[in-house]
């Protein structure tokens, strides 16, 4: 007999079939699924790799064993007489029938799913100047896409000057926020985006990063009072420009520019995609160029959370340039709001100056976001009116649903006040909208947290700390005791204190011996604190782990974040304690709950009472 007549005879050629057709179905499935749960590309490869190895194996199993009525045994040990190889082979091939009905069902599925996507074929005129018009843009076939996605990297600085990088980043992300009013659209945020500033990386690459179907890229060169701002948007597909444009303009008609750039960019991929995306339209903000050239210095430095003395300094000055610049007090709200954490000690009332700043953006413009938000952030940290923050951080998000900040300050109320399931919920929004915001990573870490989840909360916090972020280390401090890790324990805490001479070692020695008396080590910290001019109830981890209850009891200055350690699954303890309950009536927390609810880890008691877990 034949090599090729035995293969048959063992069925091997019909395994083999039957296996590659299942490979096929399997690394559809997987593709789609990965592709919905954004996994890594490795992981598909590993598939393919897998089911590759696999198929010779498959095919030795098949020539060396048999299938009999007693089981699976080795071919040499069967008597041909015996043989049951023609019964296997029919019902391997009512298998391969099967299998091959279930593929061309997918495949028929698949062409479907592509023709509803697709745009009707139309023939390209190559682009001369013959039949161009002059002053129009140059477009190129568009070709159809699934998902309409688009990133705006960062504009290239072509100044002279390169002090004049801000304004370049400005112009790059004021074309981004009009089109993330795109209904329709899908827009990388800014912190993805602008992590690619100054990247040599290839534009495929950096879409398929991103997750998008296009990118927006470009320069700006600005020159006394004229500015040159050329665009292109890319096909990311096969890294091919579908429009492209250069803008010289005197920098009043800067407005105007933007409105041209983002409606050409809308109308070049309606074409492509052959649907109804809206039409943007871009307001004046100011008509004074020298306020608003102020305001993008201003917002950058607020942005990275870098010289916040100067950039309220500059939004100060852009106001007064332009009293009517809604957008400049709006800023100057914001920037003086998160100055009351970064600049403390500083000797000015930050608090005041962003309520005043708030109040003339909403009065100027009733349809702003962010200072609702700043004004919910003020009623809950300094009047503790949780009811008034609430309405405010609600008025905020229903003003604009994508303001990331609006999320994270409304998920911190949320945490502080133990609503764990809210708070994990804010939070989520604001990734879903921008998964580059550490902070909102960092805080629904804690969240994760105080519900004992800590292996999801690890997971997160490690995704933060990579980055050389360090906003909520605090409550992680016990964690790294408990696992041992005491120099990273110790690193955290100088980190959360932010003073290198912080008795922290007093801290760590408390969390590792937990029944010991820790009258001294308070005493140090208390000692260390004065000199040092630091307010004793903003370490609220320290004071839960030296048992320094009392503090609590008093205490209406905390923040909204310290507060929150006080819900950490590891301090039961102190909320069995009169301490946390004083500290709940004293902060409002109880007035609140009964007219929103209880969180889930609290109950009223009587009338007057309540109790928590």
């Amino acid at each position: 007999m034949s090599f090729f007549a035995e293969l048959k005879r063992r069925n091997v050629i019909r395994v083999g079939i039957a296996y590659v057709i299942v490979a096929w179905l399997v690394m559809q499935f997987a593709d789609v699924v990965l592709n919905n749960i954004n996994a890594p590309e490795w992981v598909f490869k590993t598939i393919m790799l897998v089911l590759a190895i696999s198929f010779p194996v498959v095919l030795i199993i098949a020539w060396a064993f048999e299938m009999t009525p007693e089981g699976i045994k080795k071919e040499k040990d069967v008597d041909r007489t015996e043989s049951i190889t023609p019964i296997t082979g029919q019902k391997l091939n009512y298998t391969i029938i099967g299998l091959l009905v279930l593929a061309l069902g997918y495949f028929i599925w698949e062409s479907r799913s592509h023709q509803d996507n697709a745009v009707p074929m139309q023939a390209e005129i190559p682009a001369t100047s013959e039949n161009v018009p002059a002053g129009t843009s140059q477009v190129a076939p568009l070709t159809a896409r699934q998902q309409p996605s688009i990133a705006v990297l960062p504009f290239v600085n072509m100044s002279a000057d390169p002090e004049q990088e801000y304004f370049s980043d400005g112009i790059s992300e004021e074309i981004l926020n009009v089109l993330v009013r795109v209904d329709g659209l899908k827009v990388a945020s800014r912190t993805s985006s602008f992590t690619y500033k100054g990247e040599n990386l290839d534009i495929p690459e950096i879409a398929r990063e991103l997750k998008v179907g296009n990118i927006v890229e470009g320069s700006v060169r600005k020159s006394g009072n004229r500015v040159r701002i050329t665009a292109q948007l890319i096909d990311t597909r096969d890294d091919r420009h579908l429009w492209s444009d250069t803008f010289d303009r005197e920098l009043t008609d800067i407005f105007a520019i933007q409105d041209e750039i983002a409606n050409a960019i809308v109308d070049a991929l309606k074409s492509e995609l052959n649907i109804g995306l809206g039409e943007v339209k871009v307001e004046s903000a100011t008509d004074n160029l020298d306020a608003y050239d102020l305001y993008l210095k201003a917002r950058g430095m607020f942005i990275a959370r870098q010289n916040l003395d100067v950039a309220n300094q500059l939004f100060e000055t852009a106001t007064q340039l332009d009293p009517e610049f809604a957008l400049a007090w709006e800023g100057l709200a914001a920037s003086q709001w998160v100055s009351t954490d970064w600049l403390v000690g500083d000797g000015i009332d930050h608090t005041q100056l962003a309520v005043v700043a708030a109040d003339k953006a909403l009065e100027l413009d009733k349809d702003l976001s962010m200072p609702y938000a700043v004004l919910g952030m003020i009623h809950s940290e300094q009047s503790r009116d949780y009811l008034s923050a609430r309405k405010n951080l609600d008025m905020a998000l229903a003003n604009d649903p994508k303001n990331t900040t609006a999320w994270l300050w409304s998920g911190i109320l949320h945490k502080a006040l133990g609503y764990a399931d809210k708070a994990i919920s804010d939070m989520q929004n604001c990734l879903d909208i921008d998964p580059g915001y550490l902070n909102c990573k960092q805080h629904q870490a804690q969240v994760y947290l105080m519900i004992g989840d800590k292996e999801r909360a690890m997971a997160l916090f490690t995704e933060t700390i990579e980055a050389n972020f360090h906003s909520q280390d605090g409550p992680f401090i016990p964690i790294a005791v408990s696992s041992g890790d005491r120099l990273l324990a110790l690193y955290m805490a100088d980190t959360w204190t932010r003073n290198s001479y912080a008795p922290v070692i007093d801290w760590i020695d408390a969390l590792e011996n937990p029944n010991s008396d820790h009258t001294a080590r308070l005493r140090r910290f208390e000692r260390w604190a004065k000199e040092n001019e630091e307010d004793m109830n903003l370490f609220t981890g320290v004071l839960l782990a030296f048992k320094a209850y009392d503090y609590f009891a008093k205490s209406t200055s905390m923040s909204d974040s310290e507060v929150a350690e006080m819900w950490q699954f590891n301090w039961a303890e102190f909320r069995q304690t009169t301490s946390f309950k004083q500290f709940v009536r004293n902060n409002n927390f109880l007035a609140y709950w009964r007219e929103a609810g209880f969180p889930k880890q609290c109950r009223p008691v009587g009338e007057d009472d309540f109790e928590c877990d």
